[in-house]
This record gives C-alpha cells, structure tokens and sequence, in this order.
C-alpha cells in the first residue's frame, strides 16, 4: 500500500486538472454554446428523443452525449462547470479503465496508476476533456469497447466469454448514440490485427452475435422513436454526417493525410520522447506480447481511419490515446535513462519556446504588426509566461534525475491549466466566449422582444446566457441551414437585405436587438438602419432599435 501512495498522489494532481477549473473557464463558441443549449434545452421541454438547437431540429448527432450533458446540468444547474463536467467525467472513466486494462495485461498497479495519470496528462486528452465536446464521451465508449473485448478473449468458453461479448456490444451501442456509425467501425478496425494474428475467427464469429444483440438492445429503443417522431433523421444523419464528411470532396474541416502526425506528436506532449521507443518496442514484441500487439491495432487502426476521411478534426484521435499511454508507460518503466532524458529536454525547450513566443511575438511589445494582446494586457502576458515557466521548469527538474522524477512529467501542464483561464487575451474572448459581453448588455437583452445573431456560436451563447431558445439567425445560416428549412422555422431567420422592412413591421411588437460578430479587422456597421442604442466590445456590437409604437 505504501507503495502505491506516489500514485495516488500523481492522480490527485491530475484531478486539479479536470475540476479545479472548469467553473472559473467561459464557454467558447461555437463548440461549447452549443452543446451547453441543446442540453439545457432538452432539460426544459422534457424531449430527450428529438435534439433540438435554438429551438430547431438539430440531426447533427444522436442523444446519449446530450444526455450525460443533461444530467451534469441537472445535478449543478445552470453553471459552466455542468457545461463541462461531462466530458471531464469521461476522461476520468477512461482513466480507470486504462488501469483496469494494465492490470489484465501485466498485473501491476504502479504500472496502471503511471498509465492513467500519462492519459490523463497528454496534451491533446487535456485539451479536449476540459472542452465541452462529444469527443471525450466516444471515447470513453471505445474504451469500454476494447477493454470489453480483451475480458472476452481471455476468458474461458461458457457464459463469462459471453458476457463479455455482450458488453462490447452495449458500449458500441452506446458510442453509436453518442456519435453514431463511427463507433461500430473503430473497435472492429481496431481488433482486427489481433485478431488475424492469433487466428480467433472462429470465436469472433460464434460469439460475434451476442455483441450485435448487445448494440441492438441498447440503442434500438431511441432508433425506433426517433425514426417515428422525425421520419428525415435517418436520411440525414447517414448521408450528410456519415458519407459526405468521410468522403465527399464537399466536406467539412477537409485536412490531407498526413494532418494527424502533427497532431499525434504535439498531442502526446509531454510525454513526446516515450512515444517512437513504444510504438517500435510494441512493433518488436508483436510475435512474444500480443496484449501489446493489441494495444498497437488500437493505436494505428482509428489513425490511419480518420487519416482516411476528407474531413479532420484533432479531436477525432482521441480513442487513440487510451492505448498510447498504456504503450508509453510501460516502455518507460524499463526504458533506461536516455529516453527519459529526451523527454525532459523536449519539455524543457517546449516551454520556453512557448515563453519566447509569448513575449516575442504575441505580447504588444511583440515582432508582429498585430499583437494578440493589448497594451494594458501586461498582467496576461505575465500569466501566460508563468504557466509555460512551470512546464519548462518540470521538464528541467526531471533532466536532474531522469531515471528517477521522469513521472514529474505529468505536473508540466499544471501552470496551463491553473492559469489559461486567466491569460487569455481579451481580443480571443470577444471573439470566442460571448458570455462576458452578454452579461454586460444583459439588460437591453431582456428588455427585447426579439433577438438576432449574425453567428450560430453566438446565438447559442445568447441563448445559454438569457435560457430562451427563440434566438433568430441573421444573414447566415451556418449548421442550422438544414433546421431552419423546415416550413414552421420560416421567422427564425433574416436576410440583411429584407432586414429593413422587416424592422418596420416588427418593431411595433417590441424592441430588437441585433448581435453582431464582425469578421476581424471589420469595423463598419453603417450598412445597417440606424440604432437607438448602440455597444461595442472588440468584434462583438449590440444595435436596439427600441419598440416603435403604432
């Protein structure tokens, strides 16, 4: 037990990570708005089958994200800590199974608890667990799926072997309520070298139907309701979500190839210097360790599979980071000293490239014309100095014993994650956490009758901040061009060239108001009618036309 108590202390420092700060963070949009709305708008009209945004059909994806969303608002409110708390929450689930997955393939806790806390602390999994995302949550199911998986091989023919079957069947269910098809492919892409490798058809294929009964049992029931209330989810939701950002030359985030190598190795920060000598030990050891061989399917198949795919985003690769830290910590546990070496340079140069960058480029004294902070932002630069300080200082800490501190590696993002909140230039808030300037005009919002955004994001904000969903589109359409087509969405949106005549009309409703995200380095906002009031904060204007009496 004494043994243990480094490791639970590393994974309570971890844990500062995910909770200390997520209730002082803004939300950002368009991400977070998001999905902080479609959940809370669920919570208010009791519909958990059919999600709607802003009061519209929203097909993007399934329920069950919404639904762990919903239950974090239920159980702290209106905050964004329940924003944020289910993705949190995911990436500590994974961490446990992580562990738990250690412990079958090597029978050591020390090993278990060093592979969570590396999970936890890689920069991509930090990154997107502390960002209110699906992501975090299919990758908890895929995690559960291949954890699941591994029970099942391992066990012996009868009802535990199909049991586990059985679960891999529930957690892919899940992950396909989570974030649909994509969940059914990655674990069967991802288990198929192992299981070429050790010849296990002929138990795939006996036991195989237990995890289909699994997946259909699980989701089957929402299938079926939401094909009977919304007959067009299915048309959209495969053909627009599934084929068109696989493989239409149309779709969205388009990135080449070889876009996730980049993020692979900045994601594995700071642990970059483990990750060659675990991929190539896991690669070497594919005929003696097939618990490792299986880990590595996990690693390469979902990569090469996204890599595949027209449309990429850096979060797509988060399943792929369970295996990574399971691969890194046990290569460094026998490793020897020169890889952690490396690793405690790489850390050290990242942070002070990263301090460098700050005060040579970003800060108003910069090299650039434009500066990402502001002449009285000082106190920011100092803070974002200071967080990239600390990751440079535990990286020089673990060089003075390698061998010895290389585990200290997990406290580098530390500074980050105490302080981002914090250093963030006001320039990056006005244009990505509306929540601020909206509880400045707070007032003149209430007071509107009617409301308009020029920015998907923003009217999520607006409508997160004020908890009313009848925010209406100005000029563009963005992700609700397809809920806004249906024929009862026909006042929900406004082109600005009918905007005029339409103000005459409706301003003997009620006042309006007109939120507006200008694109950057735009400042003119003359092409619009003349408002009674006017606010401005960065790129972000309010226009009230006040109620015009008939």
């Amino acid at each position: 037990m004494k043994s243990l108590k480094p490791g639970i202390g590393l994974m309570c420092v971890i844990a500062l990570y995910y909770l200390l700060p997520l209730s002082f963070r803004g939300l950002w949009q368009p991400d977070e708005t998001r999905y902080a709305e479609i959940s809370r708008e669920m919570l208010a009209s009791g519909d958990w089958i059919v999600p709607h945004f802003l009061g519209l059909r929203y097909f993007e994806k399934p329920s069950v994200g919404y639904w762990i969303n919903n239950l974090s608002q239920w159980a702290f409110g209106h905050t964004n800590l329940a924003v944020h708390f289910g993705s949190a929450f995911s990436i500590a689930l994974t961490a446990l199974m992580v562990y738990w997955l250690a412990l079958r393939l090597w029978q050591d806790r020390w090993l278990g608890l060093t592979a969570a806390a590396i999970y936890s602390s890689c920069l991509l999994v930090y990154s997107i667990g502390t960002y209110a995302v699906l992501d975090p949550m299919i990758a908890l199911w895929m995690a559960a799926a291949m954890c699941a998986f591994w029970q099942a091989v391992q066990a012996p023919r009868g009802w535990r072997k199909g049991l586990g079957y059985l679960a891999l069947g529930i957690a892919c269910g899940l992950g396909f309520m989570t974030k649909g098809f994509l969940a059914l492919v990655v674990p069967v892409l991802s288990v198929l070298p192992w299981v070429i490798a050790q010849k296990r058809w002929k138990e795939v294929f006996i036991y195989g139907p237990l995890a289909l009964l699994g997946a259909l049992a699980t989701s089957l029931p929402w299938v079926i309701a939401i094909a009977r209330r919304e007959p067009d989810f299915w048309h959209y939701f495969i053909w627009v979500e599934h084929v068109q950002r696989f493989a239409e030359d149309n779709a969205q985030h388009k990135a080449p190839f070889w876009y996730y190598l980049p993020v692979l190795l900045a994601g594995t920060l700071p642990w970059l210097g483990l990750l060659p000598g675990a991929l190539r030990r896991a690669w070497g050891e594919r005929q003696t360790q097939s618990g490792a061989f299986y880990l590595l399917g996990w690693v390469v198949m979902p990569l090469l599979f996204f890599s595949l795919s027209k449309g990429k985003l850096p979060t797509y690769i988060l399943p792929c980071f369970a295996p990574l830290a399971l691969l890194m910590a046990r290569y460094a546990a026998t490793c020897g000293g020169r890889a952690l070496k490396v690793n405690g340079v790489l850390n050290l140069l990242f942070g002070l490239l990263c301090v460098i960058t700050v005060v040579g480029v970003l800060a108003p004294w910069g090299l650039v014309k434009h500066p990402l902070f502001a002449q009285d932002e000082g106190r920011k630069v100092l803070l974002g100095v200071l967080g990239f300080l600390v990751w440079a200082a535990v990286g020089g800490l673990t060089l003075r014993a390698p061998t010895a501190r290389w585990r200290w590696a997990a406290l580098c993002p530390l500074g980050i994650a105490l302080l981002i909140g914090q250093a963030l230039p006001q320039k990056v808030i006005d244009a990505k956490q509306p929540q601020s300037f909206i509880q400045t005009v707070r007032p003149q919002l209430e007071n509107s009758r009617f409301i308009f955004a020029n920015s998907v994001g923003v009217a999520a904000g607006l409508a997160w901040e004020l908890q009313r969903s009848d925010i209406s589109l100005f000029d563009r359409q963005g992700e609700l061009a397809y809920g806004l087509s249906y024929p009862d969405a026909a006042d929900r949106f406004i082109r600005e060239e009918d905007f005029s005549a339409w103000l005459g009309e409706r301003c003997k409703e009620g006042s309006v108001a007109l939120v507006l995200l200008l694109p950057d380095g735009e400042t003119q906002i003359s092409h619009l009618p003349r408002a009674d009031e006017t606010y401005r904060r960065g790129r972000l204007v309010l226009l009230v036309y006040h109620q015009r009496r008939p």
